[in-house]
C-alpha cells in the first residue's frame, strides 16, 4: 500500500473523508502512525501536513469545536512546549481562537481551538524499544535519569524541551542532555548531583523554560 493511503488508514478516514462517520470513534495510536511516517519522505511529510493544516483551518470543524465550548468551563490544551496537557479554565470564546486561563500558574492564554482537547484524549506517546525517547515523548515535569562517560546514573526533572534535546535540571544546574540519552524514572528522588558532566553534556545558561510557539500568545496580566 502506498505511503500516503497507508497514512490515512493509520490516521483514520474520519479526518480526510467529506462523508460522516457513524461508527464509534477510536483512540489514535499514535505510536503506529509516527512509525508509518518514520518510512516518510521530506516530501511525503511535507503533502501530508498541508492536508492536516487544511483540516485544522477548516471552518465546520471549527465551529463544532466552539458549540462544544462554554465560558468558564474547565479545558485541558496541548502546550507543544511543554509537550503536555494543561488544565485551563475558559475564559472567552472568539472568532478563531479561545482564551484560557491556567489552574496551575495563572497565566493566560489566546490558543487556537485544535488545541483543546475537547475529547479527552490520551495525548501521551510512549516510548518504544525500537525508537527510545524523544521529543514527541518526553514532557516537561518528567523524571529522567543519564549517565555520564565514567557510567554514574544522574537523576534530574526535565524543565524545557529543544528539538535534538531536553534542559534537565540536576541539583540547581541546568543540562541539556540528547533525547537519546535519557531514561524514564517511574519511582526514586531526584538526585542533588550539581557538579559539571564531562563529555556530551553541557551546561544551560539563562535557560528560563518559557513557551516558545508562534501557535499560542501569552496575555499579560494587566490586559484584563
Amino acid at each position: 500500500m502506498p505511503l500516503a493511503r497507508k497514512w490515512i488508514a493509520l490516521i483514520g478516514a474520519q479526518v480526510f473523508s467529506p462523508y460522516p462517520i457513524v461508527t464509534e470513534k477510536r483512540p489514535m495510536d499514535y505510536n503506529h502512525i509516527l512509525e508509518a511516517l518514520n518510512e516518510a519522505s521530506l516530501f511525503e511529510l511535507y503533502r501530508l501536513n498541508v492536508a492536516i493544516a487544511n483540516q485544522l483551518d477548516d471552518p465546520a470543524r471549527i465551529r463544532n469545536a466552539k458549540q462544544a465550548l462554554c465560558v468558564g468551563q474547565t479545558v485541558s490544551w496541548f502546550d507543544s512546549g511543554q509537550n503536555r496537557l494543561v488544565e485551563a479554565h475558559l475564559l472567552k470564546i472568539n472568532r478563531t481562537r479561545a482564551v484560557v486561563k491556567n489552574i496551575g500558574d495563572g497565566r493566560r492564554w489566546t490558543i487556537p481551538f485544535y488545541l483543546i482537547n475537547l475529547d479527552g484524549q490520551d495525548a501521551e506517546i510512549a516510548s518504544t524499544k525500537r525508537r527510545g525517547l524523544d521529543r514527541n515523548s518526553v514532557k516537561v515535569g518528567d523524571r529522567v535519569a543519564f549517565k555520564d562517560r565514567n557510567g554514574h546514573e544522574n537523576f534530574g526533572e526535565v524543565v524545557k524541551l529543544n528539538q535534538k534535546s531536553a534542559a534537565v535540571l540536576v541539583g540547581s544546574v541546568r543540562w541539556r542532555v540528547s533525547y537519546g540519552l535519557l531514561e524514564s524514572v517511574i519511582d526514586g528522588a531526584l538526585g542533588n548531583e550539581e557538579l559539571a558532566l564531562p563529555g556530551t553534556w553541557r551546561q544551560l545558561e539563562g535557560a528560563s523554560g518559557e513557551i516558545e510557539d508562534a501557535e499560542i500568545e501569552e496575555i499579560p496580566k494587566d490586559d484584563d
